[in-house]
């Protein structure tokens, strides 16, 4: 029941859970998983190139390791069918149709020292 009802308007999904909640759930996670990666950063520019894409409504994050063997995420936008945007169709300074391919986004900045980015 629940993943019809997020599947019925991908850009609806997520909300407010205010600080304090945030909070605890990130402490919580990070006494459970003290090895863990405790936080990653991503820019500005990247989630607006991401979000610009034609029929754009959401941002999927993925667990990964990159070229390093190092834990990371890749992210890619999702369009209004909840499908992974893999090809983008626009018209050129020619007035020509071409095609490229969807943003794939990684090189976040890992942070794994709680003094540095301590929420709680």
């Amino acid at each position: 029941m629940q993943k019809e009802l997020l599947h019925s308007n991908p850009a609806a999904v997520g909300e407010e859970i205010g600080q304090e909640l945030g909070a605890k759930f990130v402490k919580d996670f990070q006494d459970a998983h003290p090895d863990e990666v405790q936080a990653y950063f991503i820019g500005r520019n990247i989630i607006e190139q991401m979000l610009a894409q034609p029929d754009c409504v959401g941002i999927r994050f993925y667990n990964a390791l990159n070229e390093a063997g190092q834990k990371t995420l890749v992210y890619v936008g999702i369009d209004s069918k909840d499908n992974i945007i893999k090809e983008i169709t626009s018209i050129n300074q020619f007035g020509q149709l071409e095609s490229k391919p969807g943003i794939t986004a990684d090189r976040v900045v890992p942070n794994d020292d709680a003094v540095t980015w301590s929420w709680y």
